[in-house]
């Protein structure tokens, strides 16, 4: 479901007038101390490019924040992941962080239904030096990961799979990476505080596509809770993030 304008509207006078502050910190004050004193300062230049570059995006309410950008490049390099995959791309701000985390003969499967989104950071993708990690197909990724499981030579190998895409297939999403993830290895869903709208009243005046999606993310963090497959950890970094590391 895509925001509309109104909604674009509302969100910037709500205060998510910035790329990337997607923060469920109640201090704005609090979150720019945070991206000032850790992230800025530590944030690769052709990260900083692609993140000012989407900042001109109308959509770039989709980008990944840079904190939690961070994250993920720390959590790579702490796996020693070699083999990942991206489910969602927008214009790449995580799977550039991923790619740049990367050893020179890492991989990154990604997956995005819109190729002109993603073709919009590929020059700094590519001017990184990383864009020979990156195996891109456009188009839903479920046919993909279909095609994927049919081969058995595929489960068990990624090391860490990020999904950041339609919240209403997160479920359908988990119920196949978990196949494709190793045992030891990491999924890492995005967005699964969802705004907040989480713990929102039933009558809580909320966006369209807001309220649209909450039940699908409410659900996925039932099922994730009861996956004895997993152990799972919810941090409230950009708007959550779920990390699921697979043990059977």
């Amino acid at each position: 479901m895509a925001i509309t304008k109104e909604e674009q509207q509302q969100n910037q006078i709500a205060g998510h007038k910035e790329l990337g502050h997607k923060s469920l910190l109640q201090s704005d004050a609090l979150y720019e101390y945070i991206l000032e004193t850790s992230v800025y300062p530590r944030e690769h230049e052709s990260l900083k490019e692609l993140r000012e570059l989407t900042e001109k995006h109308p959509w770039n309410l989709m980008a990944t924040p840079p904190d939690e950008g961070q994250l993920l490049g720390m959590l790579l390099k702490l796996i020693n992941a070699k083999n990942t995959m991206e489910i969602g791309v927008y214009t790449g701000y995580s799977l550039l962080s991923t790619a740049l985390a990367l050893p020179s003969d890492g991989k990154i499967l990604a997956m995005d239904v819109n190729r002109e989104y993603y073709e919009l950071g590929l020059p700094v993708i590519q001017k990184a030096g990383v864009a020979h990690k990156i195996d891109f197909r456009e188009g839903p990724a479920l046919p993909i990961l279909d095609e994927l499981i049919k081969d058995e030579k595929n489960k068990g190998t990624f090391d860490f799979i990020f999904v950041d895409a339609d919240k209403d297939n997160y479920l359908n999403y988990h119920k196949r990476v978990i196949e494709l993830v190793k045992v030891g290895g990491v999924i890492g869903y995005d967005n699964t505080l969802w705004n907040g709208s989480v713990v929102a009243p039933p009558d809580a005046p909320l966006m369209n596509y807001i309220r649209y999606y909450r039940d699908f993310v409410m659900e996925l963090n039932k099922a994730l809770a009861l996956d004895s497959r997993v152990e799972i950890c919810q941090l409230p970094v950009g708007d959550g993030i779920t990390l699921c590391r697979r043990i059977s």
